[in-house]
């Protein structure tokens, strides 16, 4: 209990605070919406919240594509050194791999960063996500079901696009649904891949913090936090099995 306690308090005492009716979080003042209503008519916030979605939409949708392909290509065709390449970017330290994208964008590249170089980063570190939880609902079916759909004389697309890929559309979504939670909050690799004058939600409230956390900050942290959680659960409903890695 301690240790939820570590993990939790802290989380509900940023929700409690979002609605104190003070510029300061030192004490508890009384109950508002003040700052939400604030966050409602911020541009620069709205900005950053349009980037983030359309990052993460078009992140998570490139990455549900290429994860499934990669997931299903290491599961069936054991492709020597496949595995290695995707699932590099998952268990990579979150400021190793953004460094490394800002030193392929700039040096390799000569990219100019924004929001394109945060698009191909992200799509980078998701697909991994994708593949693991495809890879894992595969691993988990009787191989005799496809085995039977050529044996009835199913084309390799029939086969997939009649039965594959209805069978692992739970762990397809959930993949989708993951990628999109952790594109929409990511902050190390969005930092480094940004570039100038390109702003997500999680770097606006890293801007906004230096100056002190106010409200407006708890406000905007409880949102995210709402959408991130939301999207994990459906995550977990969709395909709990996948993503705790068995079939």
């Amino acid at each position: 209990m301690a240790v939820y306690a570590f993990l939790y308090v802290p989380l509900a005492i940023v929700v409690l605070f979002s609605f104190n009716d003070s510029r300061l979080s030192a004490e508890w003042v009384g109950f508002t919406l003040d700052w939400y209503r604030k966050l409602a008519s911020d541009d620069a916030m709205l900005a950053a919240a349009r980037n983030s979605v359309l990052i993460a939409l078009t992140a998570s949708l490139v990455a549900t594509v290429l994860g499934t392909m990669a997931g299903i290509a290491m599961h069936r065709y054991r492709i020597r050194g496949l595995a290695f390449l995707v699932l590099t970017p998952v268990a990579m330290p979150e400021i190793l791999l953004g460094v490394s994208l800002l030193v392929f964008f700039i040096q390799v590249l000569n990219l100019t960063l924004g929001l394109a170089s945060v698009l191909v980063a992200h799509i980078t570190f998701c697909i991994g996500f994708v593949a693991i939880i495809v890879r894992a609902r595969l691993a988990g079916m009787d191989e005799s079901i496809f085995e039977a759909a050529r044996d009835l004389g199913a084309t390799p697309w029939q086969s997939f696009r009649l039965v594959t890929l209805p069978l692992i559309m739970p762990a397809v979504t959930a993949g989708a649904l993951m990628s999109f939670t952790l594109s929409i909050d990511d902050f190390v690799i969005t930092f480094f891949t940004a570039g100038v004058g390109v702003s997500t939600l999680p770097l606006q409230i890293f801007t906004m913090i230096k100056v002190a956390v106010t409200p407006e900050v708890n406000a905007v942290s409880t949102l995210l936090m709402l959408v991130t959680l939301t999207l994990i659960v459906l995550a977990s409903r969709v395909a709990p099995d996948a993503l705790k890695g068995r079939g």
